[in-house]
């Protein structure tokens, strides 16, 4: 199934139905007073998370969404029917946002969370409500009110514990198929992966974290090069960032320690509080036998860097162990 996170929507309330002006009229009473029932409220419109759906792609083709208008009243004091409200299933992590105003109408991050977004119309008066003493047989009735309206803009943010970031084949997906049941797509050339992938570790009995794998990062990223930094908002969730670094890139032409600068230059770019994150930096590829402690030395002093380097194998698993404890352990710690 395609990946949409972004679509633009319009969503109309139903209007109020409207009231009527009547009179009774019964047997041995051929002119009774004032029986016009009001109308119906129109349906509003909510919108309900859904942890079952991981994509905005049912709107894509759909961008016009109505609530049920309410019935107009009827004779004998009957009122009419409200519309039925209608409710609509979005992910878990979406944003919802006027398109014009950009006023954030709710951010639904929990399942079954639910918001109302536009509000039906109320249901016009029927002649009963004019009724006084000096005026016995009114015709004066009012029409229903019309339903909210708006164009919105729906926006999914993914939710994970933990983000992955990095070049293209530094080895993301790989480290994500092998520390859960996720299946990225593998392959041997840059922008494999197209889409954010979510992998669940479980790394207790009843415990476990969620790792979001996004395409990688190049230089230029913040300024739309390559796939951009389309990607990266699904990061902003997250509450550990880290940076996945081939520690062998240097045999292809690039540095590692370029590689990551390139990393924290584009996070920087793109948003202040993503950089802001508590990010560690995965040396990726040891069982390919690189100086990995000589690497580590460099990437301190040229880099400055002052928090956790960890040193692992995609492929074979070789610390992958060891920083999954890491990760469990700093969320538990968090949670505290």
């Amino acid at each position: 199934m395609k990946f949409i996170d972004e679509v633009l929507i319009k969503v109309f309330a139903g209007d109020g139905g409207n009231g009527i002006a009547s009179f009774r009229r019964e047997k041995f009473e051929p002119m009774g007073g004032p029986s016009g029932g009001d109308g119906g409220r129109g349906g509003s419109v909510f919108f309900q998370a859904d942890e079952n759906l991981n994509t905005l792609i049912d709107f894509r083709f759909k961008k016009e969404h109505r609530a049920q208008r309410g019935e107009n009243g009827r004779s004998s004091d009957q009122y009419g029917a409200a519309g039925e409200d209608l409710v609509l299933k979005v992910p878990v992590g979406t944003v919802i946002k006027d398109s014009f105003s950009e006023n954030i109408f709710g951010d639904l991050t929990q399942h079954g969370q639910k918001i109302l977004v536009a509000k039906g119309g109320k249901g016009g008066l029927g002649n009963i409500h004019f009724k006084s003493s000096i005026n016995r047989a009114p015709r004066q009735f009012t029409h229903g009110e019309p339903g909210e309206e708006f164009e919105l803009f729906l926006e999914l943010k993914l939710i994970a514990d933990i983000g992955l970031v990095g070049l293209p084949n530094a080895g993301k997906s790989s480290f994500i198929r092998k520390v859960s049941a996720a299946t990225p797509k593998v392959a041997d050339y840059p922008f494999t992966t197209l889409q954010p992938n979510l992998g669940v570790v479980k790394f207790d009995f009843d415990k476990s974290f969620v790792i979001a794998d996004v395409p990688g990062l190049i230089e230029g990223a913040s300024d739309g090069v390559g796939l951009g930094d389309k990607f990266l908002k699904h990061l902003t969730r997250t509450r550990l960032l880290l940076h996945l670094i081939d520690g062998l890139s240097n045999i292809s032409g690039s540095d590692p320690i370029d590689d990551a600068q390139t990393i924290i230059g584009e996070l920087k770019k793109y948003e202040e509080t993503l950089f802001n994150k508590p990010r560690w930096i995965v040396l990726n590829k040891i069982d390919l036998n690189y100086d990995a402690d000589a690497l580590k030395k460099q990437i301190k002093v040229k880099i400055g860097w002052n928090d956790k380097i960890f040193v692992i194998s995609s492929l074979t698993g070789q610390g992958c162990k060891e920083l999954i404890k890491e990760i469990a352990y700093f969320l538990e710690n968090e949670d505290q």
